[in-house]
């Protein structure tokens, strides 16, 4: 059945191939493409929580 969802293709070396597929098969994920997904949702919300960081601790200079 094919999917409706957007594709897109990325080319990685066999080093970060190898991250990829040792995170799914450690976290049973059933394919390269799920394991890949949760990665990017995993850094997107990482970053987000690190740039929500950063601006709670910038404080106001005083003039």
């Amino acid at each position: 059945m094919p999917t409706q969802k957007p594709r897109y293709t990325v080319i990685v070396d066999e080093e970060l191939l190898k991250e990829i597929d040792d995170f799914r098969f450690e976290n049973r994920y059933p394919s390269r493409s799920a394991a890949t997904l949760e990665l990017i949702r995993i850094g997107i919300e990482q970053l987000k929580k690190e740039k929500e960081a950063a601006s709670s601790n910038q404080q106001p200079t005083d003039l």
